[in-house]
């Protein structure tokens, strides 16, 4: 059980620090709203994750995977969100990184959303953690082993995303950020619409 968790930790580890979607995602949130903004982002990829993972272990990431009806719906649907938060991130007025003046509730639901819809339309999603499962986990594994293997991979995303959100809150990085305010907006919602297009073309 041991080498099962330490190549689904270096795994993971690897995914996680591969520039992708979520990663853009909450990295817009946490410069626009801040660290609260960012870590409830996080906490919607989390459990997007943790959808993914259940549907792979009851078998359906098969029917996902293999079926192009499903898996272009899926492939497209994220393509689009994406699309249209790079646009939204483009067109916002600047404005001043005060986390506590954009913290409002709305906005913290609507961050926890973002986060949970991206991670849930996004199919390299499907692939990945049918990928791990398949190769990691076979008919024979304990229930004590798959529980010790999604806690792992849980542990080294939310570790992540921690170390992430809180590096960007830092108070000279956003000082240096706020200089640049509409640029940044910009870029990122460039990027954005950019990793909706790469979504768009994923072939299984």
């Amino acid at each position: 059980m041991l080498e099962q968790i330490l190549v689904i930790v270096s795994v993971t580890f690897l995914v996680m620090v591969t520039p992708g979607p979520d990663m853009a995602l909450v990295l817009r949130n946490t410069l626009v709203s801040g660290r609260r903004a960012g870590l409830l982002t996080s906490m919607g990829i989390l459990c997007g994750n943790l959808v993914h993972i259940t549907y792979c272990m009851l078998g359906i990431g098969v029917l996902i995977s293999r079926s192009i009806v499903v898996f272009s719906v899926l492939k497209f649907a994220g393509a689009a969100y994406l699309i249209y938060l790079g646009i939204t991130s483009f067109r916002s007025n600047a404005r001043a990184l005060d986390a506590e003046a954009v913290a409002g509730l709305p906005r913290e639901r609507a961050s926890f959303g973002q986060g949970f819809v991206n991670n849930i339309l996004n199919p390299k999603g499907t692939l990945f953690y049918l990928g791990v499962f398949t190769t990691l986990i076979t008919p024979g594994t304990s229930a004590t082993t798959m529980l010790a293997l999604v806690l792992s991979m849980m542990l080294v995303s939310a570790s992540f995303w921690l170390v992430f959100v809180y590096t960007l809150d830092r108070q000279t990085i956003r000082a240096l950020i706020a200089q640049s305010r509409k640029t940044v907006d910009r870029l990122l919602g460039v990027v954005l619409c950019l990793l909706g297009i790469r979504v768009a073309l994923l072939s299984r």
